[in-house]
């Protein structure tokens, strides 16, 4: 018995926030290495359904990481990455496009709706615009990715329709360009696009570390809350630094566009996402103003 009444004191916890977001629209971007364990997945989607169920408005944007670097050695393309950014030619494009849109997308769709949950696949380019991104290296020589993107719009009116009607829409980061082309999206700046132009409550990240440490070889070290104000100087001290950072700048962005929280959470702890959500202490990173 004293089984239950613990379950029930937890539901009571949520109850505050499960009202306050309710009708609230959340983004979350699910990617890197829990896009490899099949058990991991299934847990954040079933997440996803419970958020849907309650009320809650979610919206997912996810990448393919090992799967498309699968794909590519089976098609003998060599990967390339500069800056930690695929460089994408004609040859790479159809194997992202084909992992993305017709393997990983269908796929997430199927386990929300084995959680019986209503959910519908998007694929990026048929609401993501992009411009081909442009950069320098460290010489200050120009960088070309190829037929990768940097977006400049995104036409919510379909996600919108599919949140209307109850139903989960699962985006993948791909956009048209300049001539109809294809290009490939950093994932986490696709999510972050879609979450400002739908004008998001939240936008979650989902990732391989627990969140932002103030010392990365100590996962207790874990900041729990940060300021935009505070983000310049963890920045200049190296606390913010390799693959962390371009996600930091992600969520302050954000944050600076009107959303009101920004999470980094671990994808690999069960129901990382519901904990972060739905309790007072939460378990990873939030951005706020």
């Amino acid at each position: 018995m004293e089984r239950y009444i613990e379950k029930a004191a937890g539901l009571i916890e949520a109850l505050p926030f499960i009202q306050q977001f309710r009708g609230e629209t959340v983004v979350v971007k699910l990617g890197g290495s829990i896009m490899e364990s099949e058990e991991g997945y299934r847990r954040i989607m079933q997440d996803i359904a419970f958020m849907e169920c309650i009320g809650m408005l979610p919206v997912v944007v996810h990448g393919g990481g090992k799967a498309i670097s699968r794909a590519m050695k089976e098609a003998k393309i060599a990967p390339n990455f500069v800056q930690g950014l695929r460089v994408t030619d004609e040859a790479t494009i159809r194997v992202v496009e084909q992992v993305l849109n017709r393997e990983v997308n269908p796929h997430l769709v199927d386990i929300i709706q084995q959680f019986h949950g209503k959910a519908r696949g998007i694929h990026g380019e048929d609401i993501i615009r992009v411009e081909k991104l442009s950069g320098t290296n460290g010489h200050k020589e120009s960088v070309d990715w190829g037929y990768v993107g940097k977006v400049n719009h995104v036409d919510v009116e379909p996600i919108k329709a599919y949140l209307k009607s109850d139903i989960i829409p699962v985006i993948t980061p791909l956009g048209k360009g300049p001539a109809g082309r294809l290009f490939n999206i950093n994932a986490d700046d696709a999510a972050t696009a879609v979450a400002v132009a739908l004008k998001a409550r939240k936008l979650v990240f989902l990732t391989d570390v627990p969140g932002l440490l103030l010392d990365p070889e100590d996962k207790s070290s874990i900041i729990s809350s940060l300021h935009l104000g505070e983000v310049d100087e963890l920045i200049e001290r190296g606390v913010i630094a390799g693959g962390m950072l371009p996600k930091i700048k992600g969520m302050v962005g954000a944050v600076k566009s009107g959303i009101r929280k920004a999470h980094i959470i671990d994808s690999s702890m069960p129901h990382s996402l519901l904990l972060e959500l739905f309790t007072s202490e939460g378990v990873g990173t939030e951005i706020t103003e």
